[in-house]
């Protein structure tokens, strides 16, 4: 992959981010344990969510690594009404995530499409990889605050040092803490899918009659990979084929293909210096500088985690005022990510004034500015849930402006952009969620941005995604390695498992793409013929709202469903 193409992944990464309740249940497999966990998502009380973990110790070469970093887990959701044993279910879909992506992120789909599935007479369960890169992160802040119902108690875990849960937080892991990451990359990716399946579905009948694997962005691009790939080098044995893993491939405003993500359509628009600078730095760490993606800003650690933290303040509370904003702490990191991420023009990013934290928003409104695709600047970071409103706004113009051209390659989304333009103490910046767009009277200029068929999220579905289910939304560590192997996936040394070529055109596949998603490669099966959905953008195809705003159910898992049932 060229560093047009690495840049490419990487603006997908800028672009790409608990209580657990119940007890834990008994399994007849060893070491397996599987929790139920409390949910407020309006389908709860239909479809049982539970966070699984099997044992599966890396390599000795790997290195040292904390000992919870030799399991495996995934979040999985099946009906209420269905049966407790996966192998009984009518088909089990299996996700793989994109790039800064966790399971948390597939919540919505993955409830919208079990109901969906049950109105069509048939059981299915969703399951939801998590990558090792995942076992690194601290949760304990978030998921205490969920039980107390005070923001405070994340915060001051987080910024402050304060004791939760009998833990305090350690700090962001880097170093020596994440050198053993450098050896996580395609390889263990597919076979931790291989392995996992085989423990939690051990009769290869089962589950080449009933699996179906796909992803997310990056996600499908492992599955290509997993359904080409020959995990004990023996072309004559298909056993242990990833194709015969999956009775069918699902793709997520993505392709499910053997190939490394690139861009589409020839050159991007020109990008001023100061975003190319941290794509210039991320490409570096990428072709093997740091075995994880941290950059001084925007994309690191602290910065993924703030991402959680924003939707759980619109969790505990919608309307409370810049609750997140005002407990952020004063570093260079943080200052720089909200200007990144928040500024009206190049002037306010290099100056910093007006000064983003002098905005008076609800935490709504904060959470809708930094992941709206009238405002998130990268279209892999974009979903469509609503509108600012409560004081007037403006064109945001940076990093660029919302011209035809740049909207036209898919990088920047397809939405025009806008930004508050009062900043201070005198107005107050609420949000309407994607409902209440088409009653809007106070926002004259509304319909110069977007209408009610182009909003399809939920803000609050979208805040509880972020926050809620115990391995969650986003990803603080996503190791280099992973895109680094798919760069060079044609490299001899993966000759001796990347044997199937075929393996993808051996079953059906289903691909969902969003109208304002991601610019996408052909995936050479013969019958793909992806499925467009008007509205949807990167990050809506695994949130959009159980019901449009034109009364119709939501489109994926509609489709989802009748894949899995037809």
């Amino acid at each position: 992959m060229g560093s047009s193409a690495i840049r490419m992944v990487l603006a997908t990464a800028t672009a790409f981010a608990v209580g657990v309740g119940g007890a834990p249940h008994a399994s007849a497999q060893d070491g397996r344990t599987e929790t139920t966990y409390a949910s407020t998502a309006p389908l709860a009380g239909e479809v049982i969510g539970s966070v699984v973990t099997i044992p599966a110790p890396l390599p000795e070469y790997v290195g040292p690594r904390p000992e919870r970093c030799d399991r495996l887990s995934y979040l999985r959701w099946r009906s209420v009404d269905g049966p407790a044993d996966s192998a009984h279910a009518d088909r089990i879909f299996v996700a793989q995530p994109g790039i800064f992506e966790g399971a948390g992120a597939f919540g919505s789909v993955a409830r919208n499409t079990v109901v969906a599935a049950a109105r069509r007479g048939a059981h299915v369960e969703f399951w939801a990889l998590d990558r090792r890169s995942n076992c690194l992160e601290d949760h304990t802040g978030v998921q205490a605050a969920l039980a107390t119902g005070s923001f405070d108690t994340a915060t001051d875990y987080y910024f402050h040092g304060a004791e939760s849960d009998g833990s305090r937080f350690a700090g962001y892991a880097s170093g020596a803490d994440v050198a053993w990451l450098a050896h996580v990359g395609l390889e263990q990716t597919l076979r931790d899918q291989y392995d996992l399946l085989r423990h939690e579905l051990p009769d290869p009948q089962v589950r080449n009659d009933k699996v179906l694997c796909g992803g997310h962005s990056l996600g499908g691009f492992i599955t290509g990979f997993f359904a080409e790939w020959d995990f004990d080098g023996n072309p004559q044995t298909l056993d242990d084929a990833g194709f015969s893993q999956c009775s069918g491939y699902f793709a997520l405003d993505t392709v499910i293909a053997a190939k490394s993500p690139a861009p589409v359509g020839g050159s991007f628009p020109q990008i001023p210096d100061i975003v190319k600078a941290p794509l210039d730095a991320a490409t570096g760490a990428v072709t093997g500088a740091m075995p994880v993606l941290a950059l001084q800003a925007v994309i690191n650690p602290e910065t993924t985690n703030l991402l959680a933290l924003a939707g759980l303040a619109v969790r505990l509370d919608p309307e409370g005022v810049n609750d997140l904003v005002e407990r952020l702490p004063d570093n260079p990191n943080v200052d720089w990510t909200l200007r990144a991420l928040l500024a009206k023009d190049a002037a306010m990013f290099a100056t910093g004034e007006p000064e983003v934290r002098s905005l008076n928003a609800t935490n709504e409104a904060v959470l809708g500015a930094i992941l709206d695709d009238n405002s998130q600047p990268f279209g892999f970071l974009q979903a469509s849930v609503g509108f600012i409103t409560g004081a007037p706004v403006q064109d945001k113009l940076f990093p660029v402006p919302s011209t035809t051209e740049v909207l036209s390659t898919g990088m920047f989304g397809d939405a025009p952009k806008a930004s508050p333009a009062v900043y201070g103490a005198d107005v107050l910046y609420r949000w309407l969620d994607y409902d209440e767009v088409a009653t809007a009277d106070s926002l004259p200029n509304e319909a110069r941005y977007t209408n009610p068929a182009s909003e399809v999220t939920s803000i609050a579905e979208l805040a509880r995604n972020l926050s809620e289910p115990p391995l969650d939304f986003t990803e603080w560590y996503f190791p280099t390695r992973l895109p680094s192997d798919l760069a060079l996936s044609s490299a001899p040394s993966f000759a001796t498992h990347h044997i199937h070529r075929d393996g993808v055109a051996r079953h059906p596949i289903l691909t969902l793409q969003g109208s304002g998603g991601i610019a996408l490669p052909e995936s050479g099966h013969p019958d793909d013929v992806p499925v467009v959905l008007p509205g949807y953008n990167h990050i809506d195809v695994l949130t959009a709202a159980g019901v449009r705003n034109d009364g119709r159910p939501e489109p994926v898992s509609e489709a989802l469903a009748d894949f899995a049932t037809r």
